[in-house]
């Protein structure tokens, strides 16, 4: 039986989709090809019609959950001021609900360790993702010059995605909880400083 290029299409985003989900939450290495295929209502022979290796489809797959990220970013912060958008990033990114859902949550602490071992295109892949995210936090961090928003959005999501990951380590326990909220105090602790260049000229007048 044929099926048209809008069917495949439809099946091929669907096998990503759950394997998204399924690697955030088992690994990178700790889900099988045949399972991911059953995950997505087909079989294991069929792979190869959408995918010419594993790693291609891992690699779909956490560029997937990075893209859904960085969605979920932008419609939380759609309607709230500049200034209060990272930190409503990081209140969201930093709770108990991601901490508890890595297959619906951020790739970078459910699968960055990995990646980093992975193959150099599977690595260059990730790294463009993740200078994407870079990206969009620096828009949100407003009233500094672009390449000190950049360092410092380099920073937040460095402590937000260990801040996840050591939560995720300590569990569902108070420690982790503790964690969290380290991780929410410190990780805007660098918008709130006033750049060196404004404060010299303030000092000045």
């Amino acid at each position: 039986m044929r099926y048209s290029p809008e069917h495949k299409q439809e099946t091929h985003d669907r096998i990503v989709k759950k394997a998204s989900v399924r690697l955030r939450e088992k690994g990178a290495h700790g889900i099988g090809v045949a399972d991911l295929m059953k995950e997505a209502g087909l079989t294991h022979g069929g792979f190869y019609a959408h995918f010419d290796s594993r790693e291609a489809l891992v690699i779909e797959a956490f560029g997937y959950a990075m893209d859904r990220s960085m969605e979920h970013w932008r419609k939380i912060t759609d309607e709230v001021s500049p200034e209060k958008r990272l930190a409503l990033i990081a209140e969201a990114y930093l709770s108990a609900l991601h901490r508890d859902n890595p297959g619906q949550g951020c790739s970078i602490p459910a699968l960055g360790a990995e990646i980093a071992r992975e193959s150099p295109k599977a690595r260059k892949a990730f790294a463009g993702k993740l200078d994407e995210m870079i990206e969009l936090l620096a828009d949100y961090i407003p009233n500094m010059p672009r390449k000190a928003a950049r360092k410092q959005a380099i920073a937040t999501l460095a402590t937000m995605a260990g801040t996840m990951l050591l939560a995720r380590v300590a569990g569902s326990s108070e420690l982790s909880d503790e964690v969290l909220k380290a991780g929410r105090d410190t990780a805007l602790e660098g918008t709130k400083r006033e750049p060196k260049a404004a404060a010299a000229k303030k000092a000045k007048n």
